[in-house]
């Protein structure tokens, strides 16, 4: 941090000075009759919160991603499908037993057995070859489409939330005082904080697998020189399938997720593919803390956006990853 401030000193002032405002906006408390600034304030935290809670999806889409795509080098355009087939079969499965837990587990399960057969089957025949691995992946994509709108048709599914979930809770965060002396707290939704916070347990608990334990450095010793590491009696391509299934599970989980407090229906696995790219690009190839940054980021500019400029704001979005591959062309924080 400090070489950074005295590398580019006008980045960090202006860094600073905009971390300052943020913290302004949200802890700042508005004075008594001001009602409707009040409603100003709510709705900006409001979508604050929700681009940070979008961006912990993105997460967990994207870091399944970065792990085929950025640590693995796998081009695998099915991912999308991946995240959508996992959200059926959440849904399917919470509607028969009733258990949203019990979704999550055979969606994480269901979609990793897929991921196994992708990579034994498509990416094992395929190394190296990164444009057969579009072409086929995205062929795949389209069936994968296809046979899941036959199988659930082209309506809107949306998975019960279980009841310890369902509701508002009060955040410890004033977000005015009335002229009567009562002070307004902003309520959110549980379901989201609770999302919210299994997304940054996940997130950490990758990177420590990734950066602290000897099947993350034999993943990341096989990325860079597989030959090496298969001469040592490493089983490389166990340790590949592994990564893969984990990868393709992550994005069946964030299906549930995305099932939960959005929807499901046909188109959702394009949006969520192209979302995960963006997110790669802006956080850097094969880095958790890149994929993690860059999902807040596309989060908030969705979020905010859609807020204050609905009519661009997705223009907003790709804008940020045009920047980005204009001055950091690698990511923000891509892995070195």
């Amino acid at each position: 941090m400090t070489r950074f401030i005295e590398r580019h000193p006008a980045w960090a002032l202006i860094l600073l000075i905009a971390v300052a405002v943020l913290l302004w906006l949200i802890l700042a408390v508005w004075p008594p009759g001001l009602e409707e600034a009040i409603g100003r304030k709510r709705v900006f935290l409001n979508a604050l919160f929700n681009g940070i809670t979008l961006g912990s999806l993105y997460f967990l889409v994207a870091s399944g991603f970065t792990l085929i795509f950025g640590l693995m080098r796998n081009v695998n355009l099915a991912h999308g499908s991946l995240y959508l087939f996992g959200g059926y079969i959440g849904y399917a499965i919470s509607a028969w037993t009733g258990s949203w837990i019990l979704g999550f587990i055979i969606a994480f399960l269901g979609v990793a057995l897929v991921g196994i057969v992708l990579q034994i089957a498509v990416f094992r025949r395929m190394e190296g070859q990164d444009l057969r691995q579009t072409m086929v992946t995205i062929g795949l994509s389209i069936v994968f489409a296809d046979l899941m709108l036959w199988a659930f048709g082209g309506d809107f599914y949306q998975i019960q939330t279980p009841s310890w979930l369902i509701g508002p809770i009060d955040l410890p965060l004033v977000t005015a005082v009335k002229s009567s002396g009562e002070a307004v707290y902003l309520r959110y939704p549980l379901v989201r904080l609770v999302i919210l916070v299994a997304a940054i347990v996940i997130g950490i608990a990758m990177w420590l697998a990734l950066n602290r334990t000897r099947v993350g450095m034999m993943v990341r010793a096989g990325v860079d020189d597989r030959d090496m590491l298969a001469a040592t009696g490493v089983p490389i391509q166990l340790v590949f399938v592994a990564v893969f299934a984990l990868g393709a599970g992550l994005a069946g989980i964030a299906g549930v997720v995305g099932g939960t407090f959005q929807s499901l229906s046909p188109g959702e696995d394009t949006r969520f593919l192209l979302a995960s790219l963006v997110v790669v690009i802006v956080g850097g190839m094969g880095s958790i803390p890149g994929a993690a940054l860059g999902a807040v980021i596309i989060g908030l500019a969705e979020q905010l956006g859609s807020v204050y400029i609905p009519t661009y704001a997705i223009v907003v979005t790709f804008l940020i990853m045009v920047l980005v591959l204009a001055l950091r062309p690698q990511g923000l924080l891509a892995r070195r």
